[in-house]
């Protein structure tokens, strides 16, 4: 007997992003005329874990008994394949914790410029990553707030609020304080909050604006389709001087409970896509339903209300389709002393600054992906499931149609051509 494999405590979604892509691909491509990389991310995920990608048979050496498990698709838009990347990642994290207070700020960009980021993802999102940097690396050298040396952090960039509207913002997560490196000395931040948000929200707002400015007199950016009126000097210029005129969003939140913390809160914002296959309540007739919640902060009060929104199919895809990423941007970025040019030695001198002598071991490239799921999550996923004593061995490999022919969806006639 074979079966797919599915492991107790892996609950899966009554719904997915594949059904709709499965139902709805057809008409969102006839009425939204997708890109060549939209399309191969739609068919990817289609495909994930299915035959399509190929895969291995595993045979219990206790019981004989055979499982069959599908090869995931490894799309980095994909729903189902980023939680093993995630627990990699938190893990390589681990290594890099502090013994210190951990704070978390989150710069927004107005709405007003979401229509020229789409047409100019890495442009504008790489200034997005510049402007933060050089905001905070500025407050990090003012005497005023105590804080005169490096400061470190971790970006994440999310680009969609909870209904699959663009929202780009950008998440860091940042040791409360600074190292001085001619002391050897770490100086830890005075206050609750790092920096001033209203102090920060202005200087960050001109020094993206100043980047969007320098592309647009350089010729970067492409101004076509939507955007083709900001070929007009004065339109861009007003564009810019309206944005200049608002407050721009910093928020920042209270310190971390402890740095053990950190990485459990750090996990809900590394490897997300837009959409989580459990949020799919309903797919019917040619209507999607997903549940998303409307946070409101007003001073000190913060409210949280869930609510389900009412999609047509190919909408659905559509929006998911916006947060599409430039092939080889990196969302997840480390700045300061966490850079990777400098991380390794400038943590172990904040270390024995701190008094910490010993330094934690990286252990996620040395485990398999049975042991590191085992570790996180406490599931063997080498048990057998028949006779819950034997260990699942693989026997054999197998390709998948899809992995030869792209675009082929396996059984029927192509869907997205």
């Amino acid at each position: 007997m074979t079966k797919t494999t599915n492991k107790p405590g892996l609950k899966k979604p009554k719904h997915e992003v594949a059904d709709v892509v499965l139902g709805f691909a057809r008409k969102h491509q006839e009425k939204y005329e997708p890109t060549v990389t939209q399309k191969r991310i739609l068919e990817d995920i289609l495909h994930c874990r299915t035959i399509g990608m190929g895969g291995h048979t595993n045979q219990c050496d206790f019981c004989s008994h055979l499982e069959i498990s599908y090869n995931s698709c490894r799309n980095r838009h994909c729903p189902k394949c980023q939680s093993l990347y995630k627990v990699r990642w938190l893990e390589d994290r681990r290594a890099d914790l502090l013994p210190v207070n951990y704070l978390h700020s989150v710069f927004t960009l107005p709405h007003e410029l979401n229509d020229l980021i789409l047409y100019n993802k890495k442009i504008l999102l790489n200034a997005l990553f510049t402007a933060v940097k050089h905001t905070l690396t500025l407050f990090s050298q003012d005497q005023k707030y105590g804080l005169v040396g490096q400061l470190g952090f971790s970006s994440v960039l999310h680009t969609w609020d909870q209904k699959m509207n663009l929202h780009y913002h950008l998440h860091c997560i940042i040791p409360a304080g600074v190292y001085q490196a001619e002391e050897n000395t770490w100086v830890p931040a005075r206050y609750k909050f790092l920096f001033p948000v209203k102090a920060l929200s202005k200087v960050f707002r001109g020094k993206y604006v100043s980047l969007v400015r320098k592309a647009y007199n350089n010729g970067e950016l492409d101004l076509s389709g939507k955007v083709a009126r900001f070929k007009e000097p004065s339109v861009f210029s007003a564009l810019l001087s309206a944005v200049m005129k608002k407050d721009w969003v910093v928020f920042s939140k209270p310190p971390f409970q402890s740095p053990s913390f950190v990485l459990d809160y750090l996990g809900r914002y590394t490897h997300r896509v837009a959409i989580s296959n459990h949020r799919i309540t309903k797919i019917s007739g040619d209507r999607v339903v997903f549940v998303y919640k409307e946070r409101k902060f007003k001073g000190s009060q913060y409210t949280c209300k869930t609510g389900f929104c009412n999609l047509e199919g190919e909408t659905f895809i559509q929006r998911f389709l916006l947060h599409e990423l430039p092939s080889g941007f990196m969302r997840i970025r480390h700045f300061g002393f966490l850079g990777n040019n400098c991380k390794k030695d400038r943590l172990g001198k904040i270390r024995l600054a701190v008094g910490e002598s010993s330094i934690p071991a990286r252990q996620s490239k040395e485990r398999s992906t049975a042991q590191l799921m085992l570790a996180v999550t406490g599931i063997d996923i080498t048990l057998c499931d028949k006779c819950k004593i034997g260990k699942l061995k693989k026997i054999d490999t197998f390709d998948g149609i899809y992995q030869k022919y792209p675009f082929y969806h396996w059984g029927k006639q192509r869907l997205i051509n």
